[in-house]
């Protein structure tokens, strides 16, 4: 008898012990409770991360511990990604769904120390887009993000793995913008377009700061102006065949393009096509001239 009492509390004395323990540890997210008025109020379950993944905007307010975490150095996205996370995400793109004029900025964030070898401008924008990717990839309208990266001198790390590098933000879309407004960037774009420039034989991505607020400003057009199309022409110096010039100044405009489409610029948006040498902007006869030859062009068609 004795030993059959024994054995009952044990069980109970155990569910009880496993109901806290997983109230504790488990829960980890921000749930809605709804109070006896029929209002909502947001209930915090304890935090243990110190970077934790949060949606806050119209319609949904979500929190959980996990979060989108990276290896230093690197801007691919751990995976897999928790599902408590993908849980959030899952609210999110019903919340994007219904409400299309929604718009989302990715913040990605990197250490000052951290070194990087992506063909972004730093580490921190390349997290970003890295997101970006894995939204779009989830069902995610990719016209609903904009990225952008901040260096830091610091962020919390676990080992060798930054955690949760990664802010969203919300915001409203741009569509107070009448066609006028956007005839007017498409036409700021054209007068001062966005150049770049080549080495002999070699292509290159690393663009100061008022030439990537160009691509910005591209991709702010191109993403609310439904037929627009984005046009990039490669040029060449005339050393070598022209052939060769040609095949370079190709190779110059997909290196271009690949590199709009990394930063937000649909494929299916962009036309490439070369020139070569046919239309020098400057003298060939000196290294500086040729210099100014090997180039792309990138205007709105």
């Amino acid at each position: 008898m004795f030993k059959k009492l024994f054995y009952l509390l044990g069980i109970a004395a155990t569910i009880i012990l496993g109901t806290i323990l997983y109230q504790r540890f488990c829960c980890s997210c921000y749930l809605n409770e709804q109070t006896d008025n029929g209002l909502d109020k947001t209930v915090m379950l304890p935090e243990t991360s110190p970077n934790p993944f949060i949606l806050n905007g119209s319609g949904i307010n979500y929190q959980c511990n996990d979060s989108f975490d990276f290896l230093q150095n690197n801007s691919a996205l751990i995976s897999p990604v928790k599902d408590s996370i993908v849980m959030g995400l899952e609210n999110l793109k019903e919340i994007l769904i219904a409400n299309p004029k929604q718009k989302i900025t990715i913040t990605g964030y990197a250490t000052s120390d951290e070194k990087n070898t992506t063909t972004f401008e730093n580490l921190a924008l390349a997290r970003a887009n890295d997101v970006k990717t894995f939204l779009v990839a989830k069902g995610f309208s990719e016209s609903q993000f904009d990225t952008k990266g901040e260096i830091l001198d610091a962020w919390k790390t676990s080992g060798d793995t930054l955690l949760g590098p990664i802010k969203f933000q919300f915001s409203e879309l741009e569509s107070e913008k009448n066609t006028e407004d956007w005839s007017i960037l498409k036409n700021e774009i054209n007068a001062n377009p966005l150049v770049l420039y080549f080495n002999t034989n070699q292509s290159s991505d690393n663009l100061s700061k008022e030439e990537h607020q160009k691509v910005i400003d591209i991709a702010k057009y191109v993403n609310h102006v439904s037929d627009a199309k984005v046009q990039v022409v490669g040029h060449s110096d005339n050393t070598g065949s022209r052939e060769l010039n040609m095949n370079l100044a190709k190779k110059r405009a997909e290196f271009t393009k690949k590199y709009l489409v990394q930063n937000g610029i649909k494929n299916s948006n962009i036309e490439v096509s070369a020139k070569g040498p046919d239309e020098p902007i400057s003298d060939n006869e000196s290294a500086e001239g040729r210099a100014k030859n090997r180039r792309t062009v990138i205007t709105i068609k």
